[in-house]
Parts: C-alpha cells; structure tokens; sequence
C-alpha cells in the first residue's frame, strides 16, 4: 500500500501558519481561487496536489533551532508551487505573514520584537548597506554563546521583482541584519522559472539557511522533501504515477530513520554555498 492510499489522518493534521494564511487570503477573494488539475479542480488540502499524487502520508516533521517567518506576497499563498509550505510542513516554527505595501500585520511587528527571537532577513547583500550584511552565523548555532537568541530567518517569498520591492518598501526591516548567501551551484527547482540561475526557490534557500544555524538534518530533509514534491508536482501535470520507490522518496525515508550516513554521496548532500 502507498503512503497516500490511508491519508485521512495526514490530510486532517492541524494546518501550519501557511496553510492558515492561505485560507485568510481565500476569504478575502471577491471571486473564487481555481488551480489547475485533478477533477474540477480538486487538490488535497494538506499538500495541495491532486488526490491521486497526495504525499501527506511522507510529510516530515523536524525540530529545529532556527524559526522561520515567511513574508508572503499576495498571491503566493494560493499557487499550489509555493514551496513556503513545504517549509512550515518541515519547520514546526514557521510563522507566515501576506505583505502588502500600506500596511504591515501587528503580529509580524510583535515577531520581530519577541525577545527569543534574532531576526534576519534573507537577501542578497549587494542590495543593502554594507554594514548590514552578515556572512557567519556562528554564534546563533546550537552550542553557541549561553544568552544567544534562536535566529528567525525571515525569507520574502515572492517573484524576484517583487522580493526586490517587499526588500526597499518594508521600513519595519531597515534594522535588521541582512544573511547574505552566494551558492555555488545553480537552482534544481523546475516548477518555475528564473532568468538568472543563481535564484534559487524559497525551500531551496531555507535549506541552505537552516545548514549555516546547525541544523544540517532539517537541511537535508527540506532538500529531500522538495524534491518529492516536485516529483509528484510534475508527474501529476503529466498524469502519471509517482514512483513512490524512485530516489527522492528512499532518501526521504532515510532521513526520517535518521540515516546520518546518507550524507556521504553528492547526491544526497544539501547543495553547497559559501557565504558572500
């Protein structure tokens, strides 16, 4: 039996911050949000692909010292390639906020405050002020200093044209340090498409983030864990089966066994990055 032929209770679990916000923005809708694919539409609610390439049943969960605090724009909580979600599926704290440019969510501003938390926003450095721009995150990883807060990696989930704006028109996020990253192989995620190779998607950059704070296994599962989403994405579109025993999926189960060994092979490493 597949991990999606009994989902009932994967499919039910309580929806992540993604999720809700998903929902607020469908609330708002004059008109109703229709996906392609699957029959009149039908998507899972839980992973949002059709029923018959549903991967709620693999869906991982790992602890982690970092947090996570999406900054949405408005439309990116709807489209079922979003790959925020597959951060708050893995990442239990996950915090998701729509952006708009006249306003900003109070929660976000009380995030950004709370006293355990070190905010930094995630950006290329060449678009801030030098001074903001942080290359190490050594004391922030697990071992670190005793009084060190837990960073929230706060990632504008977005087009690029659109991150460069929420990045200039945020005020709240002047005074936030910048984590500058400079990865050395190019993006594997083929739902969308950049114009420039070095953009990687928001899961891709939250598994190269989660690394540098210590935590390499949520890293490698993120990484595992998009692609298997992007296998059953695409293989929905084409309407065939997912290989539930192809690569992505064994590596994924490794993981979830906690199979540290599985490191060892290029393939299975999280893609490398030197900071910038």
């Amino acid at each position: 039996m597949h991990p999606h032929d009994s989902l009932s209770t994967s499919c039910l679990a309580a929806p992540h911050a993604v999720s809700r916000l998903r929902a607020e923005r469908l609330a708002r809708s004059s008109k109703p949000f229709l996906a392609r694919g699957g029959p009149k539409g039908e998507r899972c609610p839980g992973c949002r692909l059709v029923p018959s390439h549903c991967l709620c049943g693999v869906r991982p969960v790992v602890p982690t010292h970092a947090g996570v605090c999406l900054l949405m724009a408005d439309i990116e909580p709807l489209k079922p390639s979003n790959t925020g979600w597959l951060i708050a599926d893995v990442v239990p704290d996950t915090f998701a906020f729509g952006w708009a440019r006249t306003e900003v969510a109070p929660g976000l501003l009380a995030l950004l405050a709370d006293p355990q938390w070190e905010p930094l926003v995630v950006f290329p450095g060449e678009f801030a002020q030098a001074e903001r721009v942080v290359t190490t995150m050594s004391d922030c990883a697990p071992g670190g200093p005793a009084n060190a807060k837990r960073p929230l990696l706060v990632l504008l989930d977005a087009t690029w044209p659109e991150a460069r704006k929420m990045f200039r028109k945020s005020p709240y996020l002047n005074h936030l340090p910048v984590l500058s990253l400079a990865p050395e192989q190019v993006s594997r995620y083929v739902l969308r498409h950049s114009r420039r190779g070095d953009h990687f998607c928001t899961a891709e950059v939250a598994a190269l983030c989660l690394e540098l704070t210590g935590d390499a296994h949520a890293a490698l599962t993120l990484d595992a864990y998009l692609d298997v989403f992007t296998h059953h994405y695409l293989q929905a579109k084409h309407q065939l089966p997912p290989q539930w025993e192809g690569e992505a999926h064994q590596r994924l189960r490794a993981l979830a066994r906690g199979a540290e060994a599985l490191a060892v092979t290029p393939t299975n490493k999280v893609r490398r990055y030197r900071p910038s």
